[in-house]
């Protein structure tokens, strides 16, 4: 059972954990809201265990087939000393649509697969609440945002076994009426400050703001005011005038892979004698921007050394068994020499952007695609969006969203404007939420606007394919080449857009196959022995290296998923051959500019 605090960026001290065993029901004929189905105890006639999802094998069901509609619930007994206060019931991820019933009375719903929502049931429960919640995930229907889970039964290629209903914690939270809502923090690097943006409830006016920040367990600023309205913006200097503290001659106070530096801030609301609501956060003073064709950070270039991570686990799906999970993948991923990842067509659990933030490990956040475009699907996307940032804003971590991926769910961008348009709404709509964080217009080929030219090429060949070999170190060597190639047969920008000197990343190649055990799969290319795993890896990643024009990759990938064998690490997360090879061949251009 997942037991850590699940949001990691908000953290009160009294909640209760809901995972574990809940009884479970398939709803195959959609008999629930018609006749109340759900309320005959005899209907639940299956136990799972949450957070994990009914097609894997920690759920204690493990059913690959489709069920469009399942059913759970839980009777909680609510803590005696919760008396006076709200009760907020947290769900990490359902996917796709929830209906939640507290006590035989909806207390809400959701639509969205990938994101948190929470619902006050305060005036529904009494001693006790029973939870019960109705997913729907209709699975054949490709207009919703579904990433790599497949519409059909039989997985195939690249498409994964689906995700049906809650996949992410649940937990039941104690809240003063006087309390915290939200609180927005945004670094500036600059200027030393991080801008803070609180949400208060309206009990909460009149009431003291109590706020503490500290580095490193000093002291760094101590502030208390009166709450006189729910929004307030307050600017703290953390940075002082210090130039050590900058990162001006070394990291200084700053966030980076290397020094992954951060703030604590705890936000106390207050009388003189009473504390209503308490919540600790953190932050990181990180700034990322793109100049003359480079990726800076901190105001330096860096080189981003990326694996692509679709965070899948064989007992999971989706679902890390466990929170040291996230973190043991970010820790092998930066033994092999990458200084980050992109998150592959899944919108990560908070947990995994906590270590990142923790360990130092650059974040691309990318939302689950559609699989075919249409009003409703461009719709259900930015809806999907807008909650994505409002959760996941305050981690440093991430430096990077990816609204749109190789003209997935975009499927005539090339030339049709009107999925042109959506795909520069949605540039422009999350740099509308977001300013502090580049935006990748579509990450492989025929894109519109971009911050960063993100090219897609598994044209490597074989070892024993010298032209192939030949010509895909040829399209990497220049701007030129880069830009004219089309390496899925896709022009990098599509019609009527061009590059406009943004930087210039190979996102997706590699992709090399190397079956270890008794699983059956495919990759790009594939290769039969551990020393010409190395050999292969190394010949591509010398063209990359080699390239004049390339400031960055994010090579594919970082373990095997379901038949796709083209990991570093297999499901099981056991290396294929030597991480030290591997994070000598990451290094090697690293190093070479080190040394001169």
């Amino acid at each position: 059972m997942r037991t850590e605090y699940p949001r990691p960026q908000f953290v009160r001290p009294d909640w209760l954990n809901l995972n574990g065993e809940w009884d479970f029901a398939f709803d195959d004929q959609n008999k629930g809201l018609k006749e109340k189905w759900y309320l005959n105890n005899e209907a639940f006639n299956r136990k799972i265990q949450v957070p994990f999802a009914f097609q894997t094998e920690l759920s204690g069901i493990h059913d690959k087939t489709f069920h469009d509609v399942v059913w759970y619930q839980r009777k909680v007994e609510v803590p005696s000393d919760w008396s006076g206060r709200k009760m907020i019931l947290h769900f990490g991820a359902v996917d796709y649509q929830a209906k939640v019933y507290v006590n035989e009375e909806l207390a809400g719903e959701h639509t969205g697969g990938h994101t948190s929502f929470s619902l006050d049931i305060t005036h529904l429960a009494g001693e006790e609440a029973v939870i019960t919640v109705r997913a729907y995930d209709p699975s054949k229907d490709e207009t919703i945002p579904r990433g790599k889970q497949f519409w059909k039964e039989e997985i195939e290629s690249i498409w994964y076994t689906n995700t049906t209903g809650i996949w992410q914690p649940v937990w039941l939270e104690a809240v003063s009426e006087a309390s915290l809502d939200h609180v927005r923090l945004t670094p500036d690097l600059d200027k030393g400050d991080v801008q803070a943006e609180f949400n208060y409830s309206d009990a909460a006016i009149g009431k003291w703001a109590d706020i503490s920040i500290s580095f490193k367990g000093k002291s760094i600023i101590q502030a208390r005011f009166l709450i006189n309205e729910c929004y307030e913006k307050r600017t703290f200097n953390v940075l002082g005038q210090h130039i050590f503290h900058t990162g001006f001659h070394h990291e200084g106070m700053t966030w980076s892979p290397e020094n992954p530096q951060l703030f604590d801030m705890t936000v106390k609301i207050m009388d003189e004698s009473v504390v209503y609501d308490e919540v600790g956060t953190y932050f990181g003073m990180r700034k990322i921007h793109t100049e003359d064709g480079m990726v800076y950070l901190n105001n330096k270039p860096y080189y981003q050394r990326l694996v692509l991570d679709q965070g899948y686990w064989r007992t999971g799906l989706l679902t890390a068994p466990d929170d040291n999970d996230f973190k043991r993948d970010i820790e092998l991923a930066k033994e092999l020499g990458f200084n980050g990842c992109r998150k592959h067509q899944k919108v990560e659990d908070p947990r995994f952007l906590y270590w990142a933030d923790q360990l130092g490990f650059l974040v691309w956040g990318e939302c689950a695609a559609s699989a075919f475009y249409s009003e409703k699907a461009a719709t259900r996307l930015v809806e999907e969006w807008s909650e994505i940032i409002e959760r996941d804003y305050n981690h440093p971590s991430i430096v990077a969203w990816v609204p749109l991926n190789e003209s997935w769910g975009v499927q005539m961008i090339r030339s049709d404007s009107k999925q042109q348009h959506h795909s520069q709404a949605l540039y422009h709509h999350l740099h509308s939420l977001d300013n502090t964080r580049l935006v990748v217009g579509n990450d492989g080929w025929e894109q519109t606007v971009t911050d960063i030219c993100a090219i897609h090429n598994y044209n490597h060949g074989s070892d024993d394919e010298k032209a192939k070999s030949t010509h895909f170190k040829e399209e990497l060597s220049t701007k030129e080449n880069l830009l004219s190639s089309q390496p899925a047969k896709r022009k990098i920008y599509a019609n009527g857009f061009s590059h406009r000197g943004e930087p210039i990343l190979l996102t997706e190649f590699g992709g090399i196959g190397f079956m270890t055990g008794e699983d059956n799969g495919w990759g790009y290319t594939s290769v039969k022995d551990k020393k010409a795993y190395v050999a292969d890896y190394k010949r591509i990643m010398d063209a990359v290296y080699h390239s004049e024009a390339l400031h960055g990759y994010c090579y594919t990938q970082l373990t095997d998923v379901e038949q796709e064998i083209n990991g570093i690490l297999t499901y099981d997360r056991e290396p294929k051959c030597s991480i030290e090879e591997i994070r000598e061949i990451n290094l090697q251009w690293h190093n070479e500019i080190k040394s001169k």
